[in-house]
């Protein structure tokens, strides 16, 4: 069994209005399909069981760069884009936020009548995941959020979040069905965070005895715990700052949408139309498709695409979002009948801004850059929760 990582994240109230929520179906089923089509449905699984990649995923959708909100969010609205679409794409998405997390173990069962899979085992590593993350490590998180996500092959992972109402935090735990051979065997999980203290750990080694006798986890041997590994630990603070960012990475990819004519790579990129704005969504989102994990350490960064719900860097620029959308939706259906021309054009965004890195010095004024998004969003339809971006006052 792998242990994919775990993320502690501020806890926000709030809700996501509608009009970026169908946003965020619509570009996250893009996405989906783009690296099930360009890899497979596994690759899909195994970047989602990445904390990194998810939260990069959740910003470059628009949520809040560093929330809790973005776990619910993101998923919530990718199981009403994926399922409809499940039994064409290979995937399903299970399970969801409060009384929708108890529904987990049905739905699985569900999903194994429909694709020959068993849903019943199914059904089982989903209680003992979170039994595991919920009751045999008490690390003052209470879960209140698991999905469960499994491809026609058997590949799956978890997705679950826990609050801790003493510290404001929620922290995310992702697991990864690959290499699971036995959870007896096999224990290769880790669980990780900051320092809460001592806590009650009955995965640990020294507590065979107590396993022994405990119900909750009779006749399964969990996971035991490593202290350091893989873990994303989001900031308080709202705003994006530039030490949340990788100023070489952003740079490299400004310079590559904004310096560097669209028109002096038209050939190559095949985005005829597209200006600068375009094609910095573009270049992040082809990131979030292509990148390799190395390449999501910095989550911050992908809000650039697509700004905020709540501002933060700027308001959502709903056009060039629908444009982002639209895009790669063409991009699919050419692909579909065999010519990924479009697919290939969006590939090659994510590796020109790569190589540009390479003799790339940042010198670009974060806050200026933060400003000159705002200043421009209303060109862009910009909007955040609190109303319609307005052209700055002179």
């Amino acid at each position: 069994m792998k242990r994919s990582g775990s993320a502690d994240l501020p806890l926000h109230s709030g809700h996501v209005p509608p009009w970026l929520y169908e946003r965020m179906a619509k570009l996250g089923l893009a996405i989906v399909e783009t690296i099930a089509m360009e890899f497979s449905t596994a690759a899909v699984i195994s970047k989602l069981a990445n904390p990194f990649w998810f939260q990069s995923f959740g910003a470059v959708m628009g949520m809040d760069w560093h929330s809790s909100g973005i776990t619910t969010s993101v998923l919530g609205s990718l199981k009403q884009a994926v399922n409809p679409h499940a039994k064409e794409l290979g995937i399903y998405i299970c399970g969801g936020k409060g009384k929708n997390s108890m529904k987990t173990p049905d739905e699985l069962v569900t999903v194994g009548n429909r694709t020959g899979l068993n849903g019943l085992e199914l059904a089982g590593l989903s209680k003992l995941t979170a039994k595991v993350d919920n009751t045999a490590i008490q690390d003052g998180f209470q879960l209140y959020q698991h999905n469960f996500i499994v491809n026609t092959w058997g590949d799956w992972c978890v997705i679950q979040q826990g609050m801790n109402n003493a510290t404001g935090m929620a922290r995310r735990y992702h697991w990864h069905s690959e290499n699971l051979q036995s959870f007896i065997n096999e224990p290769h999980t880790f669980i990780c965070g900051e320092n809460q203290g001592k806590i009650l750990n009955l995965t640990a080694g020294d507590a065979a005895e107590t396993r022994e006798k405990s119900l909750l986890i009779l006749n399964e041997h969990p996971e035991r715990m490593l202290k350091e590994i893989n873990h994303l630990v989001m900031p308080n603070h709202h705003d994006v700052r530039m030490k949340d960012v990788n100023m070489k990475r952003l740079g490299a990819m400004l310079w590559l949408a904004h310096e560097n004519k669209p028109e002096d790579f038209e050939e190559l990129l095949m985005l005829k139309g597209m200006g600068p704005r375009m094609v910095q969504s573009l270049a992040l989102v082809s990131e979030v498709i292509y990148g390799t994990p190395t390449r999501f350490d910095d989550p911050a960064r992908f809000s650039f695409a697509h700004g905020g719900k709540d501002g933060h860097p700027f308001p959502v620029p709903i056009d060039v979002f629908d444009e982002t959308i639209k895009t790669l939706q063409t991009a699919i259906q050419r692909a579909k009948i065999g010519n990924s021309d479009k697919l290939q054009s969006i590939q090659k965004l994510s590796e020109l801004s790569r190589q540009a890195e390479s003799n790339f010095t940042p010198n670009t004024n974060f806050n200026a850059l933060i400003q000159k998004e705002r200043d421009e969003s209303y060109k862009y339809g910009g909007r955040t929760i609190f109303g319609n971006a307005k052209p700055p006052e002179l």
